[in-house]
């Protein structure tokens, strides 16, 4: 069923062009964040290699774009953002090849660096998007 609707006027079409305009800039502000995260991700992780410099990207981008809407509803809550780190560190986890055989020292040293080599890049790039977003929000009046 088809509702009527009655013609948009002055004062309406002015709210609702602001409102539009709000949207647009947040869309902007988190296609920023998510760029910022994945670029700085992809940077960090380029002198582990091209292979892992590309998954840090996608990760990284991942994560900007969960961290900005994170943001917007609670911004005080630093445990969820912390969660929210590990748990992208977990699905970057998630890609990586299991080192064999499991037998010996060398294989757990293996692991460990592969998840230090993989943890690092997300870590670093979390750190930068928030120390930019409170540099930013403080020189604001």
């Amino acid at each position: 069923m088809i509702a009527f609707q009655p013609p948009i006027t002055l004062a309406d079409s002015s709210a609702e062009s602001s409102k539009e305009l709000n949207r647009a800039n947040l869309r902007w502000r988190s296609v920023c964040w998510a760029l910022l995260a994945g670029l700085s991700a992809g940077l960090i992780s380029l002198p582990f290699g091209l292979e892992q410099a590309v998954r840090s990207t996608g990760c990284g981008l991942f994560y900007g774009l969960l961290a900005f809407h994170l943001e917007r509803v609670d911004p005080e809550d630093s445990h969820l953002q912390a969660g929210l780190v590990g748990a992208i560190c977990g699905v970057r986890s998630l890609g990586m090849p299991l080192p064999l055989p499991w037998g010996g020292s060398g294989a757990l040293a293996s692991l460990v660096t592969d998840l230090l080599v993989g943890w690092l890049p997300l870590i670093g790039s979390a750190l930068l998007l928030h120390g930019t977003q409170r540099m930013l929000s403080a020189s604001r009046p």
